[in-house]
């Protein structure tokens, strides 16, 4: 059973690694013995490397931006460098969020969102496999959402996006899974993150209509994402494919 979920001196890269549920899943495969190159917007990737590093764990830091395409290119080489040339999982992580009504919503938010959310991802799995499929082997975990499943409100291009991470996991699964790369995706519910801080509010009637539904009685955390990612980075997924797994308290089932 230890072999089965064991990922110790596999190296994997970490989008979104500085905060939230990216911290903590890069900290979860840290613990789990893996090198890391977590990707950030600003230098504080480098300080939550550092952080990491002085844990005793093996952390790389690279700041790149991806709402730029050249940068999804040159960041994904980037920490690839740093870990040495290979990889074996790759968690797409990262993401931002715009709120407007749909009517409303301004097409400059809509290009940046999708380009981050979306456009990103897919040129990072197809960056990823090439090394992957190579050798037979590895592990493309993505990050979905409840409204991959609804609709949400005022979200209309990250309703849109995660939409498409759902089903483009599907597809890369049929194209992949039989030459050795997994690839899933992890559905996170309610999260205690800075991405929600609108609705963290405890006076937002929306913050208690949401938290009134989750069987759990509580919103999630980066930690509670460790569990899935560790699953699907270790040879314990090895006969799954383009699953969609909700961590969300039992949110989508109550």
């Amino acid at each position: 059973m230890h072999d089965l979920f064991n990922i110790e001196g596999k190296k994997a890269i970490v989008t979104g690694g500085t905060r939230g549920l990216g911290y903590g899943m890069a900290e979860g495969l840290m613990e789990a013995g893996c090198e890391v190159a977590i990707t950030g917007t600003s230098d504080k990737v480098y300080e939550v490397a550092e952080a990491f590093a002085a844990k005793g764990y093996v952390c790389h830091g690279i700041k790149t931006n991806f709402a730029v395409r050249e940068e999804v290119y040159s960041g994904f080489r980037g920490c690839l460098e740093a870990l040495g040339g290979d990889l074996d999982i790759i968690v797409n992580a990262h993401g931002i969020q715009r709120r407007h009504s749909a009517e409303v919503f301004p097409l400059t938010d809509w290009d940046e969102v999708m380009n981050v959310n979306l456009n990103s991802v897919f040129i990072l799995c197809q960056e990823a496999a090439k090394i992957m499929l190579a050798k037979g082997y590895g592990k493309i975990i993505n990050i979905a959402s409840m409204v991959s499943w609804f609709g949400g409100q005022t979200v209309p291009a990250y309703s849109a996006a995660k939409g498409g991470v759902t089903q483009m996991t599907k597809e890369m699964s049929n194209d992949w899974i039989a030459r050795g790369v997994n690839v899933n995706a992890i559905a996170p519910g309610y999260m205690a993150t800075k991405m929600n801080e609108a609705l963290l509010d405890e006076t937002n009637p929306r913050y208690r209509e949401i938290t009134n539904r989750i069987p759990a009685n509580r919103w999630g955390t980066g930690d509670d994402m460790k569990g899935a990612c560790i699953f699907l980075a270790s040879h314990a997924s090895d006969y799954l494919g383009g699953a969609i797994i909700p961590v969300d308290g039992g949110y989508l089932v109550k």
